[in-house]
């Protein structure tokens, strides 16, 4: 008697128990669902930002052109046989993780007078956000440097985009960054910054109407117990893509001053150049 009344109790229990597993199926994978939506992907409510303009960037080393980096980096020889300024001119890929998102070149002339130093580097910006398009979120990251700069007069919009709040940039993105163009950290030693970088208001950290879809210049004279260099970087973006270029002398005399007039011309000729060239496609 015992196991027939047993028998019908198990059977109920485990109809029970499948009913139960299979309401709670049910409920989970209604649950997951929402939790595994991501922004930008099907079944997310916001929309995906647009694409930006360019897909790809060029290789850095060999966009700059030969006789501009002559000019920058001027030796005063004729270069025509000498294996060694060949190699000063060919430039340094910088090391980045990603080339399709970001790439670089640096060059370096040495001389007894001092020495200057040239870099490149450009940033192809991909939004992540939903709704946020590549162009909008570059747009971000310029007002985000040209705050940090102090760059007087920067426009509303650049403002506006630098203290929205959103993610911080990918570290592939942030090498450096200069690297991404904000004022270069103080070099070890303690220097000691000169004042204004020119008597000129010309000359002037200052905004550019020249260059792609928004641009700036910055100028820093430091000097130190061993010289005085001078730091000139300009940032500049079209479309979805962030260039900077650092240009630097550093003079062993410190009664010889760098020519903010000088450097920030050659500077400011080079980013025409890179604005001109349109990237990559």
């Amino acid at each position: 008697m015992q196991r027939r009344a047993y028998a019908p109790a198990a059977a109920l229990a485990a109809a029970l128990l499948a009913a139960v597993l299979a309401a709670c199926g049910g409920s989970s994978g209604g649950h997951g669902g929402g939790n595994d939506a991501k922004p930008g992907r099907a079944g997310a409510t916001a929309p995906v930002g647009e694409p930006g303009k360019y897909r790809s960037l060029p290789e850095p080393c060999g966009y700059v052109n030969r006789d501009t980096l002559r000019r920058m980096l001027p030796t005063g020889d004729d270069d025509a046989g000498d294996p060694e300024l060949q190699k000063l001119y060919k430039g340094q890929a910088a090391i980045t993780y990603d080339t399709d998102r970001r790439v670089g070149c640096r060059w370096k002339l040495e001389t007894p007078e001092g020495t200057r130093h040239l870099s490149v580097d450009f940033e192809r910006v991909v939004s992540y956000q939903p709704g946020v398009s590549d162009e909008e979120r570059a747009q971000e990251l310029y007002g985000r440097l040209a705050t940090a700069a102090k760059i007087p007069n920067a426009s509303a919009s650049a403002s506006a985009s630098a203290s929205a709040s959103a993610p911080q940039p990918s570290p592939s993105a942030s090498s450096g960054t200069h690297a991404q163009g904000g004022a270069s950290p103080a070099p070890s030693g303690s220097p000691t910054p000169s004042g204004s970088p020119s008597a000129d208001p010309k000359l002037a950290p200052r905004t550019l109407d020249d260059l792609g879809d928004e641009a700036y210049i910055d100028d820093k004279l430091v000097t130190t117990g061993s010289g005085v260099h001078r730091d000139i970087a300009i940032v500049f973006r079209s479309a979805n893509v962030l260039v900077t270029i650092a240009y630097d002398q550093y003079s062993a005399d410190r009664a010889h001053i760098p020519s903010s007039e000088d450097l920030q011309g050659k500077a400011h000729s080079l980013a025409r150049e890179l604005d001109a060239g349109h990237f990559g496609n």
